[in-house]
């Protein structure tokens, strides 16, 4: 059995620290949020993640999980201290690494015992160095140490699994030895284990989380030609899938990439790039077509409802910026919902999860019970999360409870043929003619061509 403290316990840290709990050993969880750390003492979770609340409460009861606000308590006798607090996006695009300094200096001033130091946030690049410096000049007295950079790859809503099934664990470290250490605590994982030079784990982490959000920003750049061609994008990223150079995973069309580390690690990564005189053009182009999926969804609606949006109601099907997590960082509703407010229209939502976090962000958004109770009296619905419970709703309820059947699948969740005969006025993402309703697209269809036929 290792004993390990975890600083930090949000969505990474409160994650890491009961997995490693869970695979045997006695972790130390540690947080300055003092209610953050009372709540997870009475057994109550300070987010929502599937199965987190069993692992937790199943780790405390047997004594391998605890939690404390003191440093001095959690490096008492530990080995590894993971560093798993908030990056957020700075003022220029930049990390904000306050928390992680933070943490840096209460272990140096802390630390008794040796101690290998892992970096679990995701950091810019050259942040292990300047964390190991951090600590050489805040401790009392010397003590040794190690720095090994250890990213994080899990997913919201599936973090569980991610960490207990990772695809591979990445470390970097100029201290062979600690890195081997750090290995074997993983071994149980039974994943490749690709141990490198602290900048460069660093930089996997960057550099895999701008690919995904750039196949992303992709599928939704092939989308809007799609619209424009007649093509349907759901098909068209089916083909593209089965080519193993391509392979089928994030090709889905729909409102773009949101969250806690796409948004601010693509940023971080331009910024990282411009301070050293390089021009990152595709990480620009990424973020650019991200923000024009907001602004096209609110446009859709708009026209949709005859150009008009002042004094309709709409009503948003999801908050969260994906499905299974109560996580509104980054969330395509934020931008859409101001985005229809600012035009005049009265907003409304549902969310299983996300409401009461979605209620600080939009004070202004009316929050209801259920789909139905949303879409009585609606002039149009937009489905912004793809929410399993979304996908077996009674349609044909919900267009009686509308005042106009008009419906924006924001994610393509619903069978436009299928929507068109229940008598939705409907549209969806790059759908091409199966993604309008006939008296739909033919409306918006070009005149010239209208005049040809």
């Amino acid at each position: 059995m290792k004993q390990i403290a975890v600083v930090g316990v949000g969505y990474v840290g409160l994650v890491t620290a009961a997995c490693f709990a869970d695979l045997g050993n006695k972790v130390i969880a540690l947080d300055i949020d003092e209610g953050k750390i009372a709540r997870l003492k009475r057994g109550e979770m300070p987010i929502y993640e599937p199965g987190l609340e069993e692992l937790v409460r199943r780790n405390v009861h047997a004594g391998r999980l605890t939690f404390t606000t003191s440093y001095r308590e959690a490096l008492t006798g530990t080995e590894f201290a993971f560093i798993a607090v908030g990056t957020p996006e700075g003022v220029d695009g930049e990390a904000d690494l306050r928390y992680v300094e933070a943490a840096a200096k209460s272990i140096a001033q802390t630390m008794q015992d040796p101690l290998i130091v892992i970096n679990k946030s995701t950091v810019p690049v050259g942040t292990g160095d300047w964390v190991a410096e951090i600590i050489r000049e805040h401790q009392p007295q010397p003590v040794p140490f190690s720095v090994v950079s250890c990213p994080e790859f899990l997913r919201e809503g599936s973090a569980i699994a991610d960490f207990m099934n990772p695809h591979r664990v990445v470390l970097g470290s100029t201290d062979k030895e600690a890195a081997e250490k750090v290995a074997q605590l993983h071994l149980p994982l039974r994943a490749p284990i690709i141990v490198t030079d602290l900048r460069t784990a660093e930089m996997i982490k960057y550099a895999s989380n701008a690919f995904l959000a750039t196949k992303i920003s992709f599928i939704n750049e092939i989308a809007n030609i799609c619209e424009a061609l007649g093509a349907d994008v759901e098909e068209v990223a089916v083909g593209m899938g089965y080519d193993p150079r391509i392979g089928p995973l994030f090709l889905k069309a729909g409102l773009g990439y949101g969250g806690s580390c796409f948004p601010k690690d693509v940023k971080a990564l331009a910024h990282m790039a411009e301070e050293k005189g390089r021009h990152p053009q595709l990480l620009h182009a990424v973020m650019e077509i991200n923000a024009d999926r907001r602004r096209m969804a609110v446009e859709r609606v708009r026209e949709m409802l005859g150009g008009e949006l002042k004094g309709k109601i709409v009503g948003l099907l999801g908050l969260a910026f994906k499905p299974n997590t109560d996580d509104m960082r980054e969330s395509p509703a934020i931008d859409i919902a101001r985005g229809l407010l600012e035009a005049g229209a009265e907003v409304r939502a549902y969310d299983p999860i996300a409401m009461e976090n979605a209620s600080r962000l939009l004070p202004e958004v009316v929050m209801c019970a259920d789909p139905y109770a949303l879409a009585e009296g609606s002039d149009a619905l937009m489905v912004i999360t793809d929410w399993n419970e979304f996908k077996q709703l009674d349609l044909e309820r919900l267009r009686d409870l509308m005042r106009q059947p008009v419906l924006f699948d924001g994610r393509n969740i619903y069978d436009p043929d299928v929507m068109c005969k229940l008598g939705f006025t409907y549209r969806g993402v790059g759908r091409g003619y199966t993604g309008a309703c006939a008296d739909d697209a033919q409306s918006s269809a070009d005149p010239a061509e209208t005049e040809k036929a």
